[in-house]
């Protein structure tokens, strides 16, 4: 009797339980607009209706994937009311573009001046000491990691000498890069003058259902008026790599640019507003000290922030569409190729279409589950006419052109995670001349790889590489 009174009750609790964890699940979906993966929504829901008490507090933990964050007001910081480009006669795609990003919330069309795009990882160092180093009143970091190595230690004392300077200096980790980096200094620079802060950590953070949402954005703001930005972390191996560390002595390939004017004020902006969610502190907007003037020879150019706190998948949305669009070419850059369905359809199709899609990888990444699961992918779309070029070292660049009129460059890759799951920064440039410059940058490195044939797989890889798909968001 008993104990068919506690198998009653333990029923009961377990109906309970899955009630909740449901009701939890379909109520934050809806009012926080969590659009996943149909693969991902079914192992929630049947994890939740299995397993209630070990579900529930990992959703709680990891399963929000949307947040809310403060709108900022950005044509206060163009110089010009925001407009769209004109359409040249014969059409192209940059209008479309345009009006589908402002629809999204992103900042309008504006301007950037003296736009140097680093040829190698020598360039892209001296770059960023050069950008440190003008800085006289504010100097603002976004990263992902700080490397435990020559460029690491090269920073730490940099920053102490501009804070010893009179600088403001703000540095931005992420709370889970911070630890893949190696051991980081953080009390030092505190204890220098250096405001540090990490975003999300996983140990300290009050923020349920974000530990899973990585701040991927990699920026370097000096005065609110000269910015640096691209796909490098502050680690050797991304710039020059480190002689006395066998793993970090090979530099990999990767793509950085910086640059001037109304856009760099842009993303001064932006990392005041993930600067203010870190810390949990009022939005201080950091006033520019630059000239306002537009430079001569100034470029359009649009300033793309994708993840949880946009309410669009912006960055892939626009993707999407600009490869529907696409009527000449597609050319691409990035170390992960694990694409959803959708943008696996938009290439195939324009690959089928006539328009030469050329996608440029690693041959082995430093990821390989994400080298296990490109796979698939990569023999539909070589299937379909596209073409995937190996390159032999690593590639940690990410970058696309499409036609000549658009390019976007920064710090998304091309996987789900990137795509649906991290804060990245990606920057749209639209005129021809830098549209040029991003293709010549990856055609050079398309240069000395080889092309990928695909091969039918066994019964057995086939399984494997749809088992790891499954984990494509967490790779």
């Amino acid at each position: 009797m008993w104990s068919h009174l506690i198998d009653n009750r333990l029923i009961t609790l377990h109906g309970v339980l899955v009630f909740i964890g449901l009701a939890i699940y379909v109520i934050g979906s809806r009012t926080r607009h969590q659009r996943r993966h149909p693969s991902a929504a079914i192992a929630w829901v049947v994890s939740l209706g299995l397993m209630p008490y070990v579900a529930l507090p990992l959703y709680l933990l990891f399963g929000s994937r949307k947040v809310e964050r403060a709108v900022p007001s950005w044509p206060a910081v163009t110089e010009e009311p925001p407009t769209m480009l004109p359409v040249p006669a014969d059409g192209d795609g940059r209008m479309p573009f345009q009006q589908l990003a402002v629809a999204m919330g992103l900042p309008p069309v504006t301007t950037c001046d003296r736009l140097v795009i680093h040829e190698d990882g020598t360039q892209a160092l001296l770059a960023l000491r050069v950008v440190m180093q003008q800085a006289r009143h504010t100097l603002d970091i976004c990263t992902f990691l700080v490397g435990h190595d020559v460029l690491g230690h090269e920073l730490h004392e940099t920053l102490v000498q501009r804070a010893r300077d009179g600088v403001r200096v703000r540095l931005l980790v992420d709370g889970i890069g911070v630890y893949l980096g190696g051991r980081f200094d953080a009390r030092g620079l505190r204890e220098a003058g250096v405001q540090v802060a990490f975003f999300v950590s996983p140990f300290r953070s009050g923020l349920p259902g974000r530990t899973n949402l990585r701040n991927h954005r990699k920026l370097v703001v000096a005065d609110g008026c000269r910015t640096w930005t691209g796909g490098r972390n502050l680690a050797a191996e991304y710039f020059t790599g480190d002689p006395s560390q066998a793993r970090r002595r090979v530099p990999w390939v990767d793509l950085t640019f910086d640059f001037s004017g109304a856009l760099a004020r842009q993303t001064q902006q932006r990392f005041d507003l993930d600067w203010a969610f870190a810390t949990g502190t009022p939005v201080h907007e950091t006033p520019a000290s630059g000239p306002g003037a537009r430079a001569e020879g100034a470029s359009p150019t649009q300033l793309i922030a994708s993840g949880p706190d946009q309410n669009d998948d912006t960055f892939y949305t626009l993707l999407v569409s600009s490869c529907f669009a696409a009527r000449s070419r597609i050319l691409a850059i990035t170390p992960y190729f694990v694409p959803d369905a959708v943008l696996m359809m938009a290439l195939t199709l324009a690959a089928r279409r006539h328009v030469q899609v050329d996608l440029v990888l690693p041959r082995h990444s430093n990821h390989r589950l994400a080298d296990h699961a490109r796979h698939a992918a990569l023999r539909e779309l070589t299937a379909a006419g596209g073409r995937v070029w190996l390159v032999p070292g690593m590639v940690h660049a990410k970058a696309v052109v499409v036609d000549d009129h658009l390019a976007m460059a920064g710090s998304a890759n091309l996987d789900e995670r990137s795509l649906f799951l991290n804060y990245e920064l990606m920057v749209a440039f639209y005129d021809p001349c830098e549209v040029r410059r991003f293709a010549h940058w990856i055609e050079h490195h398309r240069a000395a790889s080889e092309r990928y044939r695909g091969e039918r797989p066994g019964l057995l890889r086939e399984m494997g590489e749809g088992l790891v798909r499954w984990l494509a968001f967490q790779l």
